[in-house]
Order: C-alpha cells, then sequence, then structure tokens
C-alpha cells in the first residue's frame, strides 16, 4: 500500500539524513588519529594527503562519468552499490595494518561516496522540489554532522580498543544501517536507461565550468581543514583529542550555517547575498588562523566552519537553480565533479606548503587569498542572468546545457 504523502515525504527525508550522514567519516576520522598512523605506519604528511585527496578526485571523477554509467547502472544500484563499498572499505580499515591499504582503502571508499554523492542533489530537487532550498540546507548539514561525529569520536574509539584501526572501521556501523533503511524504504528511483547514446555531459558549457570551479574553490577550505586541523593543533601544543574537538566545532557551526543562512535568506531568490557573507564569515576565520593562531582557536574555527556549511548548501543550491529541468542533476553532478577535483588538490597543496614551509601558516594564506577570489566571482551569479548564461544548444550537449 502506498504510503500517504506527508509519510512518504518524512521517510525520504529520514532516509536522505541517513545516507548523507555517511558521506565524510572516511575523512574526517583521519585527521584526529594521524599521529598515531604515522607513528604506526610510517607515512608522511604528503602520503597522508592522499587520505584526503584520492577519495575527494573520486568524488570529483565518477560525477563527470555520470551520463556514460547511466546506461549500464540504476540509480538504485548505484545508491546500494555506494553504501556496500563504504561499509567494505570500513571493515577493511578495522584490520589493515600498513599505509599502503590504508591509501588503497580510502580508494574504495571514496568510489563508494562519489556514487551516492554524485545522485543526491538529484534525488534532494525530485524529492523536495517545493523545498529545495531548506531540502539542500538539511541535506549538507546532516552531510557535516556526519563528518563532525567521525572527527569527535574516532580518536575516542581508537583509545578505548587501543587501536587507531577501531577510529576508522567503527563507521561500518552507520554504513550498514543506511543500507538497511534503503533496502526497506525501496524509494522510487530510476532505472538504468540503456545502451542508447551520451547525454547529459556539459563540458561545452562556460558557465557550468564557471560553477564548478567556483564549488570546488569555496569547499577547497573544508577538506583543508578536516585534513590538517588536528595536525596543527598538536603541532601549536595542543591534543589528540583537542583537535578532534576543534573539528567538531567547526561541524557544530558548518551545520548552523548549512541550515541557518538558507532559512535567513529563504524570500531572497539571489544567493549572492547569502555566499558574500559566509565568504567573509571564512575570509574572517583564515585571517584569525594567520595573524593570531593562538589567540582563539575555537573562534577562528567557528568562523571558518559557519561560512564553509553555508557556502556549501548554496552553492549546490545555486547550481541546481540554473536550469529548472530534469537537467538540473546532470549539471549539478557535472559541477561536483570538477569541483570536488579542485578541492581533492587544494589540501594536497596544503599539505606539500606544510612540507617546504615547516608550519601551516602557508597553507593558511593560500586558503584565504582563494576565498577573496571566490568574494569577487561571487558577482557573476545574478539569478536574471541564469536563463541567457546557460543557452544556447551545441552539438551533443542537451538544449540548456552550453555557454
Amino acid at each position: 500500500m502506498p504510503y500517504p504523502r506527508t509519510t512518504r515525504s518524512l521517510t525520504l527525508l529520514l532516509l536522505m539524513v541517513a545516507v548523507a550522514l555517511n558521506l565524510r567519516p572516511i575523512l574526517t576520522s583521519i585527521g584526529p588519529l594521524l599521529e598515531d598512523i604515522r607513528h604506526s605506519t610510517g607515512i608522511g604528511y604528503q602520503q597522508a594527503a592522499l587520505l584526503t585527496a584520492l577519495p575527494v578526485l573520486c568524488m570529483g571523477l565518477v560525477p563527470l562519468l555520470q551520463p556514460w554509467l547511466r546506461r549500464w547502472v540504476s540509480e538504485r544500484n548505484a545508491l546500494l552499490g555506494g553504501l556496500g563499498a563504504i561499509a567494505l572499505a570500513c571493515t577493511w580499515r578495522l584490520y589493515l595494518d600498513s599505509s599502503t591499504a590504508l591509501i588503497a582503502s580510502a580508494v574504495v571508499a571514496g568510489l563508494g561516496v562519489a556514487f551516492v554523492q554524485a545522485l543526491m542533489p538529484g534525488l534532494v530537487n525530485r524529492w523536495f522540489a517545493q523545498r529545495l532550498a531548506m531540502a539542500m540546507g538539511i541535506y549538507s548539514a546532516a552531510l557535516m554532522s556526519g563528518g563532525g561525529l567521525a572527527a569527535v569520536l574516532g580518536s575516542r574509539v581508537a583509545e578505548g580498543f587501543s587501536r587507531w584501526q577501531a577510529g576508522l572501521g567503527i563507521w561500518l556501523v552507520p554504513a550498514l544501517l543506511a543500507l538497511l533503511f534503503c533496502l526497506i524504504v525501496r524509494p522510487r528511483l530510476e532505472a538504468a536507461s540503456g545502451r542508447g547514446g551520451v547525454s547529459g555531459h556539459f563540458f561545452g558549457s562556460r558557465r557550468a565550468w564557471l560553477l564548478a570551479i567556483y564549488f570546488g574553490l569555496i569547499n577547497g577550505g573544508y577538506t583543508s581543514m578536516v585534513a590538517w586541523l588536528p595536525a596543527y593543533y598538536q603541532q601549536i601544543g595542543g591534543s589528540a583529542h583537542g583537535g578532534g574537538g576543534l573539528v567538531g566545532l567547526m561541524t557544530i557551526f558548518q551545520v548552523l550555517g548549512a541550515l541557518g543562512l538558507p532559512l535567513l535568506l529563504r524570500g531572497v531568490s539571489d544567493r549572492r547575498p547569502g555566499l558574500w557573507l559566509a565568504l567573509a564569515t571564512q575570509l574572517a576565520g583564515f585571517v584569525g588562523l594567520l595573524l593570531a593562531p593562538t589567540l582563539s582557536a575555537g573562534l577562528w574555527v567557528a568562523l571558518i566552519g559557519f561560512g564553509l556549511g553555508a557556502c556549501f548548501s548554496l552553492s549546490l543550491t545555486l547550481t541546481i537553480e540554473h536550469l529548472k529541468s530534469p537537467a538540473a542533476g546532470s549539471l549539478a553532478a557535472f559541477v561536483q565533479g570538477i569541483g570536488f577535483i579542485i578541492t581533492g588538490i587544494v589540501p594536497y597543496l596544503a599539505g606539500w606548503l606544510r612540507d617546504i614551509t615547516g608550519d601551516f601558516q602557508a597553507s593558511w594564506l593560500l586558503l584565504t587569498l582563494t576565498v577573496l577570489l571566490m568574494l569577487l566571482v561571487t558577482w557573476r551569479f545574478a539569478p536574471d542572468g541564469y536563463a541567457e548564461a546557460m543557452a544556447g544548444p551545441s552539438p551533443g550537449v542537451p538544449d540548456g546545457a552550453v555557454r
């Protein structure tokens, strides 16, 4: 018997949250345990950066292949397979003891996250079309909450079991719960579209490329903070628990930013004021880390977290609103694809700067300059220019996907 509309919407909302909670622990559980991992495996800082960079690069490559993959892989199989890959990687991490295996597990987990994450904006748009900004805020908040829980609890779980592997592998549990929930709910998902021609890519669209680069750079601060904030805190005299606590604090303010700013601006169709405020808040935090890193680390991290949370939510909403059609999901996949490749490169560059300079100040300077640049680029996204920016069909690209 079909669910009543309200019950069905609530069920889909809970499913969205359950899935989103699994999309960041593979990244955020590493940082607080990094020194233990380095001591045990001998992995260096640049190699350790791969534990964040490689999954994020997977999150970029898979969405770019989505127009081709969807000919053979249905949404249902991609969702279940992605959650299964996350669970498999976490299980492997319970037993591995080498840097090579750890990096390989990061790739497996990253592929799982990539398949799920590529689907979610399109599904959110389809399931909650009338409340897109709020639904995207809840999705973003759940995604960030999962990352924050992993950062705060991972080191405590590892300490309780006297093994850093336990702090990484425990995230098998929420992955299995989300997988079970998906099997029970059986949401209406599209089947694979057959072996027809490739469609739905945006490689010929200048606006799609601008949105992708924008998304990648304004979210590069997140992967950098997740990768290096705990190590930075230990470098200035803090503990592993304290570093994980800072990531947890950042997550609280990310959730506030992801939910609060869309709610505050719910009657405003122009996303630029929200993005300017979010970027300015990030800028204040990174300047604080540069000029007074030991004065009030919690304040700087809170400001950065609020800005990052709002930027993620608003930038995805901005992307989807460029196309009022089913193609919006494909555009979001393209933007995430290119964007996450850029987002994955940023923490690697930050780790390289840490290696050659001996501290993280050069890394924070890089992120500060990036935020300044994105403040200027935000001017381009006036809502009355969406249609013109996306207009003009081109061979091999769907209508509304070019320029």
